[in-house]
C-alpha cells in the first residue's frame, strides 16, 4: 500500500467508473433507443472541447497532431456507416433509433483494450513506465483511438440531430407529445 503514487491512487478510483460507462454503453447501443433532444449535443459540445484540449497538448509534437487528425477522420468515416446501417422510425410516442450494434461494440471494446493495454503496459512489461497522466494522453496510441472514438461520436450525433430535424419537419405530429392515455385507465400512465 505504501508505494501507491497519486495517479495510481486516481487510476483505481476511475476504473470501476470506466468499467460501469463502458458496460452502459455496451447495453444502450444493442437495442432500440429513444432519441433524445439533448444528449447529441451534449456529444457536439463536450467531445469538441477535449480534441480542442489534446490538440492544444499536441502543438508541440505536429505528428501526434496528425495522428489525432487521422483518427478522427477515420472516425468520422465511420460514424457515416453506421448511420447508415441505423435503423431510424417515427412513433407515436416519439422518435426512435436502433444502432448497428456491431460497430457500436466494437468501438466501446477498441476503448476497453486501449485502458486496459496501458495498465498491462505500467503494471506488468515495463513498471519503469511513467504513470503520468500526461503521457498517456500524449501516447500515440491513445490520441489515434481516442480521435477515432470522437471522431464516430461527433459523426453520428450530428446525423441524429439532421435526422430529427428532417424527422420533425416532415412528420405530421408534434415532436415529443405523449399520446393521451387509453380509455378506462384511471390513473393515465402506461405500464
Amino acid at each position: 500500500m505504501a508505494n501507491l503514487n497519486p495517479s495510481t491512487i486516481t487510476l483505481l478510483i476511475l476504473i470501476p467508473l470506466i468499467i460501469w460507462r463502458v458496460y452502459a454503453r455496451i447495453r444502450r447501443m444493442v437495442g432500440r433507443q429513444r432519441l433524445s433532444k439533448v444528449r447529441p449535443w451534449i456529444t457536439l459540445i463536450v467531445f469538441p472541447l477535449i480534441i480542442a484540449l489534446l490538440a492544444l497538448a499536441t502543438l508541440p509534437r505536429p505528428e501526434r497532431l496528425a495522428i489525432l487528425a487521422g483518427g478522427l477522420a477515420i472516425g468520422i468515416a465511420l460514424a457515416v456507416y453506421g448511420l447508415r446501417r441505423t435503423k431510424f422510425e417515427v412513433a407515436p410516442e416519439g422518435f426512435f433509433y436502433t444502432p448497428n450494434a456491431h460497430l457500436g461494440i466494437a468501438l466501446s471494446l477498441l476503448f476497453v483494450a486501449r485502458i486496459l493495454y496501458r495498465f498491462v503496459e505500467i503494471y506488468v512489461l515495463n513498471p519503469t513506465v511513467s504513470r503520468d497522466m500526461r503521457d498517456f494522453g500524449n501516447s500515440p496510441l491513445t490520441l489515434a483511438v481516442f480521435g477515432l472514438l470522437a471522431g464516430y461520436y461527433i459523426g453520428y450525433a450530428v446525423g441524429l440531430v439532421r435526422w430529427r430535424a428532417m424527422a420533425e419537419r416532415t412528420s405530421q405530429r408534434p415532436p415529443e407529445t405523449t399520446p393521451p392515455p387509453a380509455s378506462g385507465s384511471a390513473s393515465g400512465t402506461d405500464h
